[in-house]
């Protein structure tokens, strides 16, 4: 048992209070809205119940990530990258001809995350914007079939970008070097950057709610408003400010890191919201049965976790 879990989180005060305030916003919620659902019957908490569900399988994903061995944490994240590039590139209209170039981008994956655990920053963070991007194209190449190739080089690296290159920055959070005085570690930065990126989104959803009038982008997400962008990204920065303990940063610049965060977070989202408009799809895909696809449900953190893990980098280590 002790091979399998971090004894030593455990042992860790910070972290336990940032999981147990986790499941303890998800279990008031939950509830919350159970009961005004039976005080209320016509009230519309469907969209409201289905993101605190799809949290609680998120949240659920990520803590163990961050409490079991850490190679099962590394294997976790990569396989929400391989779902989440299935389901996107599934979407996107590949042509028969691109299925070589398609499994050589597959197969890029469990690469990318074995740099990420062995902490070599300098082949990580080349890997896939430069060697995969001149590989791909030359296998599509050798396939002989130009009709649409153009579309397919675009497509293919974009979604690895995406779905593989941003995530992965998670797992390489693990990777990060002990600094003196830091006792949370990767785990902790880890725990931050999840936490900080889905309460950012329940933000924006929630004063969006409560004060939204002015729409921000109606044509990509109509739902979306400057109430909600700008409520949630101060509400966002003042949580990120309080959890700052996860981090080994002063306040001056996790007050920077915690706004950087909630305005990638948005960036994403609507990224992906676009992707799907285009595409004309609600989800990108069943992954979670009742509540769409992998990367429904992290699109936020294809953005955040490269800008948050490039700002702890540099300022930092």
């Amino acid at each position: 048992m002790k091979e399998l879990f971090h004894i030593k989180f455990l042992e860790n005060n910070d972290l336990l209070i940032v999981v147990s305030l986790i499941f303890g916003i998800l279990t008031f919620a939950s509830v919350l809205f159970y009961v005004i659902g039976k005080i209320k019957p016509k009230a519309n908490l469907k969209e409201l119940k289905a993101r605190t569900k799809s949290w609680w399988f998120m949240a659920t994903i990520f803590i163990l990530a961050t409490i079991v061995n850490t190679n099962i944490s590394y294997i976790a994240i990569a396989f929400l990258s391989f779902v989440a590039f299935r389901e996107l590139y599934s979407l996107l209209g590949f042509r028969n001809s691109d299925r070589r170039a398609i499994f050589w981008a597959f197969i890029s994956i469990p690469i990318q995350y074995y740099l990420a655990f062995i902490g070599w920053y300098g082949a990580f963070i080349i890997f896939i914007p430069v060697v995969m991007f001149l590989i791909l194209p030359l296998r599509l190449v050798l396939k002989g079939n130009t009709n649409g190739i153009v579309k397919s080089m675009s497509l293919l690296q974009w979604t690895l970008m995406l779905t593989v290159f941003g995530i992965s920055h998670m797992a390489y959070l693990l990777s990060l070097p002990e600094i003196d005085g830091f006792n949370s570690g990767g785990r902790g930065l880890l725990l931050f950057l999840v936490f900080i990126t889905e309460i950012n989104d329940v933000m924006q959803f929630t004063w969006g709610k409560l004060l939204g009038k002015n729409k921000i982008i109606p044509k990509i997400s109509p739902n979306k408003t400057w109430e909600g962008f700008i409520g949630g990204l101060i509400s966002t920065t003042i949580i990120g400010y309080f959890l700052g303990f996860l981090t080994p940063l002063p306040t001056i610049q996790i007050i920077f890191v915690s706004f950087m965060i909630a305005f990638s977070g948005f960036v994403g989202d609507i990224v992906v919201s676009s992707i799907k408009r285009d595409i004309g799809v609600k989800d990108t895909g069943n992954s979670i049965p009742g509540h769409g696809g992998v990367l429904d449900r992290i699109d936020s953190l294809a953005y955040t976790a490269p800008v948050f893990f490039h700002l702890v980098y540099y300022l930092a280590y």
